[in-house]
């Protein structure tokens, strides 16, 4: 038997038992033909369907799969939040599983085959021996008479293992026990090899020789990019994203990756971002191999360049945008556009650079102030009502005299929005007034409420800008 579902199980078969010794405890049950290569085409599908996640994944044959989550979390809100979503749409396609999170792919794999939970298992960074000590040796992955040779002389638990002194026993079970030992806690790398669609773009460099200079990385990634944009050519895609991957000869894999604002191929663009990046890449004792990823492309037609502005170079936004996100962060980067809203606050949106937006437009005969402070701040106002314009106000213990104004231009809340909103922030009723002071400074003030009944409002005053 090669794999066997809970009800058989419950009856006291096993993996590994015969056929005919399963009828015997269950003459009913139904077997069926083990198909090897279509479960790891399988677990190759479900794999890349976990690039979702990731862009590192990877199938571990017979029934798991690799996923390196580092700086994936935020993306999901938290790896929490990552971890209950994964959970949660694999066991809705139905699948059995288990998830553990730890520093090293040996104690992720270990606890999550033997340490049963219904939930994701997350190990904290550095307790790798805590949490596999009383773990059975065959956690470790290591060959069945490796296992029953240990279990012979009274190795059962991983923790003997770890007290024990190594010499005796890497002479009788040679060194892929202490190998598989060190991997686990941490105290040696494991290579994994990620799997990519068929259809990404991709290409790679084995190098003759190992190198470990910034030079070096900057020559192999100018010829990856000029491969990889031939490809992007053929299929009419420009890349949004590139990871560079570097093979370390001990088997550790690093990455750098850089995102573009919009789809482009211009390679000597893609060559200074990467080249960017390559002061984090640590090469070890070198790096042996390099591969270029574009796991994110958007279609770019060709273009053909304007006769008449031949000779006139334009500035490329685009470049700068580029050059900005990939070296503060892709949150640093923004721009204000029009959102559909009764108030201020919530008619502004910060949306990528260069978007375009959804055809939203400022209202132009609704004049607004440049710097909106949020949320308002109150201030102190000498004005009569109902709808007269301030004459003083103080804000920050500062006394303004206003000289003119404009207004009142009255606001309401916005009804469509969830019930309770406006309790939390009562800003239903608004008079707002643009007002000039001594000195030349120009603000937008409001009033909360209509002037007259309590019931629109508090009556006290609030500053909402600055006009440049």
């Amino acid at each position: 038997m090669a794999a066997v579902d809970g009800a058989a199980r419950a009856l006291g078969i096993a993996p590994g038992m015969t056929v005919t010794k399963a009828r015997s405890l269950a003459p009913e049950l139904a077997a069926v033909d083990a198909d090897p290569e279509g479960d790891l085409a399988a677990l190759r599908r479900l794999a890349l369907w976990c690039g979702r996640y990731s862009s590192f994944v990877a199938p571990d044959p017979p029934n798991g799969i690799w996923i390196d989550i580092s700086g994936c979390a935020a993306l999901f809100g938290g790896e929490r939040a990552l971890l209950k979503d994964l959970h949660r749409r694999i066991a809705q396609a139905g699948y059995a599983l288990q998830i553990a999170v730890a520093d090293t792919p040996g104690c992720a794999h270990a606890v999550a085959r033997h340490v049963p939970a219904g939930r994701p298992i997350t190990i904290d960074p550095g307790d790798q021996r805590k949490a596999m000590s009383l773990l059975p040796v065959a956690a470790l992955r290591l060959e069945a008479g490796q296992v029953d040779g240990l279990r012979k002389l009274g190795f059962d638990r991983i923790e003997q293992l770890i007290g024990t002194p190594r010499g005796p026993l890497a002479r009788r079970f040679g060194r892929t026990l202490h190998q598989q030992l060190d991997r686990a806690l941490g105290h040696a790398p494991e290579a994994i090899e990620p799997i990519f669609p068929p259809q990404v773009p991709r290409c790679r460099r084995g190098l003759l020789e190992p190198i470990a200079t910034p030079e070096a990385f900057g020559r192999v990634i100018g010829d990856l990019v000029s491969d990889l944009v031939g490809q992007l050519v053929r299929l009419g895609k420009g890349a949004r994203r590139l990871d560079c991957w570097f093979h370390r000869v001990d088997g550790h894999a690093q990455a750098i990756r850089i995102g573009t604002a919009a789809p482009t191929r211009d390679a000597a663009h893609l060559v200074k971002l990467l080249q960017a990046q390559v002061d984090q890449v640590e090469p070890g004792l070198g790096i042996e191999a390099m591969t270029l990823v574009a796991p994110l492309v958007e279609p770019l037609g060709s273009s053909q360049a304007d006769l008449a502005r031949a000779g006139h170079k334009e500035a490329d936004i685009g470049a700068l945008v580029d050059a900005l996100t990939n070296r503060f962060g892709p949150a640093s980067l923004h721009r204000a556009a029009p959102r559909p809203g009764g108030m201020p606050e919530r008619s502004v949106a910060s949306v990528a650079a260069l978007d375009r937006g959804g055809g939203a437009r400022w209202a132009d005969d609704l004049p607004r102030p440049g710097r909106l402070i949020d949320p308002p701040q109150p201030i102190q106002v000498t004005a009569m009502l109902p709808d007269h314009p301030p004459a003083m106000f103080v804000w920050k213990r500062k006394r303004y005299r206003v000289l003119q104004a404009d207004g009142p231009e009255r606001l309401h809340g916005e009804w469509w929005r969830e019930a309770g909103h406006e309790a939390r922030q009562p800003y239903a009723v608004r008079d707002y007034f643009q007002v000039e002071v001594e000195g030349g400074g120009r603000y937008w003030l409001f009033r909360l409420g209509d002037g007259e009944r309590m019931a629109t409002g508090s009556m006290t005053w609030f500053i909402h800008g600055a006009f440049a």
